[in-house]
């Protein structure tokens, strides 16, 4: 059977028991334009159920008018810096407000690519080789010792903002200095040659794996949200044993980091047939071009049922529990 989490499904069968519900979405990150697609998508789905939910957009309406606006639960579709580092969720808990998904702790590490990796090695979790880097200096080191080609990439954003496949060292200072603009450091990674896969996590069941091939040089921003040419395989592999290794390396990188309710693992696979976590997501993207809706779908659970069970997440008990360092049970 699929591992499970700790993190159980709490089932709500009447739209009422969830009450008033706010949907967060839009923001001033620079995912902004996402989350604003993901949040009426959301919204839609969730009244299309007899849900009483009313969109939130905090870059037009103050958080802080959130405690005295009669809302119950939340329904977070904030991405990027603000939405899915731990600030929110902290203020959340702050207001005494149920919402979905990571607590406070587990969505700072999954948003920290430096801090998730060391996790995952510790746990021993197969995550490709890295470098942090400050400056040029430390990325041409990265070089020297991980070869090309090399990925560039800030250490706290998501949806691959900021992140550039290096395959000479002329291209190496501009790629770090777009990963750098972001603030804080940046990771050289290596760069794992193969299949790219991710497996979405819905309350601590892993869902089918997706392959995707991208005509770009890899799965970018533009690749994820715009082009319509990207093709997606669900499931990933026809190989029962792989994909069962898919899904207990995507359970057990989702618990060392304490995660909870939902999300998405990110991987890449290599000649060595050996899946590597390139990060975790844990407000992934519900848009029209998303993958936990797509392997939702073949799991048999359509959008607006997705976006119940995501709510559910608010009300489990393990919603905002975090247990970094937790393993993934076999069950």
């Amino acid at each position: 059977m699929t591992p499970v989490l700790a993190d159980t499904r709490a089932m709500i069968v009447d739209a009422n028991d969830f009450g008033r519900v706010a949907v967060l979405y839009g923001g001033d990150s620079v995912e902004r334009e996402v989350s604003l697609d993901t949040g009426e998508a959301v919204l839609e789905a969730l009244l299309s159920r007899g849900i009483d939910a009313h969109g939130w957009n905090p870059s037009v309406r103050s958080l802080s008018e959130l405690p005295t606006a009669g809302f119950n639960r939340v329904w977070i579709a904030l991405h990027g810096t603000g939405g899915e580092d731990g600030a929110l969720q902290g203020a959340l808990q702050w207001m005494d407000l149920p919402y979905t998904g990571s607590g406070v702790m587990a969505s700072a590490l999954a948003m920290d690519k430096v801090r998730s990796k060391q996790l995952f090695r510790e746990a021993g979790i197969e995550t490709p080789e890295y470098h942090i880097v400050w400056n040029s200096s430390d990325a041409k080191l990265a070089a020297d010792q991980l070869g090309f080609p090399l990925f560039i990439k800030p250490s706290n954003q998501g949806s691959s903002v900021g992140l550039s496949k290096v395959f000479e060292l002329k291209e190496l200072e501009e790629a770090v200095d777009l990963a750098l603009s972001f603030g804080g450091p940046a990771i050289a990674e290596r760069g794992v040659v193969g299949v790219e896969s991710t497996v979405a996590v819905l309350q601590g069941q892993a869902l089918p794996s997706i392959r995707i091939e991208s005509p770009r040089v890899f799965y970018d921003y533009r690749a994820k949200y715009e082009s319509e040419k990207t093709q997606f395989h669900c499931p990933g592999t026809d190989n029962g044993e792989l994909e069962c290794r898919y899904h207990d390396t995507a359970i057990a990188a989702f618990s060392v980091l304490g995660c909870a309710g939902w999300g998405r693992v990110d991987f890449m696979t290599g000649d060595n047939g050996i899946p590597q976590v390139l990060e975790v997501n844990t407000v992934p993207g519900m848009t029209s071009h998303s993958l936990v809706p797509r392997a939702a779908e073949v799991a048999g659970i359509d959008f607006a049922e997705l976006c119940w069970r995501v709510l559910e997440t608010s009300i489990s008990s393990g919603a905002q529990t975090d247990n970094v360092g937790v393993a993934a049970n076999d069950a």
